[in-house]
């Protein structure tokens, strides 16, 4: 960390999770050093304009924060092969953005010195400045190591995230409520869509949507009415 806390912050992932989170961090006054490349970089160049393009290796060796936020099936691999080339450094953050994992698949970072980190902000990311205004009424799962849990906690306060707790051992009942949340809406607005189409409804997504907000508003509300009162901490 500098003096005043800020840090340099790099991103490794340039989908739609990445960029949002570094435009974030700059809002809260970090300085961005680089992000890897990727399929659309005039979308990322929109939300990151200026920001230099790296490759993972200097991403690394450069930051004092460093974002992971790449698919699931390619986190542990890049993990351990930046820590093949020497990349991590003691004392950084190493903070990964999967739902499914908590700090254990950081094993690497950890046995280099650099301190690892797993925050989730629950949001549907479209990788725009649209989520930037989402993350405010947002949660985030953070899991990390007893004595840096209030740094995660307060990178998903900057974020603009509440942040929620979430054990190691949770983190697969979290990551299947997630993905239970999201393929499931995605999937009956779907199918409920279609089934209008057939019957002759113009423009069914216009049409379901007070209908889907609504029913979805009272189901949460019957959810909270229907279990003790939430806590900070997720176990698993």
């Amino acid at each position: 960390m500098t003096r005043d806390g800020r840090l340099g912050v790099g991103i490794i992932g340039a989908g739609r999770v990445g960029p949002v989170i570094g435009a974030a961090l700059a809002g809260a006054g970090h300085a961005l050093v680089g992000i890897t490349p990727g399929s659309d970089p005039e979308r990322v160049e929109a939300i990151l304009p200026g920001v230099p393009t790296l490759d993972a290796t200097e991403v690394a060796r450069r930051s004092e924060l460093v974002i992971v936020a790449v698919p699931h099936d390619q986190l542990e691999g890049l993990v351990t092969g930046l820590a093949e080339v020497g990349a991590w450094q003691p004392g950084q953050l190493v903070l990964h953005t999967d739902p499914a994992y908590g700090t254990g698949i950081l094993a690497p970072v950890l046995t280099r010195g650099a301190i690892p980190l797993a925050v989730h902000p629950a949001i549907a990311f479209t990788g725009t400045s649209m989520d930037l205004r989402q993350l405010p009424h947002a949660y985030a799962a953070v899991t990390a190591p007893g004595p840096v849990l209030p740094i995660a906690q307060a990178l998903a306060v900057e974020l603009g995230c509440e942040p929620i707790v979430v054990s190691e051992e949770g983190r697969a009942a979290y990551a299947e409520a997630i993905s239970t949340a999201t393929d499931f809406s995605r999937s009956i607005v779907r199918q409920a869509a279609a089934l209008l189409a057939t019957a002759g409804v113009p423009n069914p997504g216009p049409f379901l949507s007070v209908l889907v907000h609504s029913t979805i508003d009272h189901a949460l509300a019957e959810s909270g009415a229907a279990t003790d009162p939430p806590t900070a901490t997720i176990d698993g």
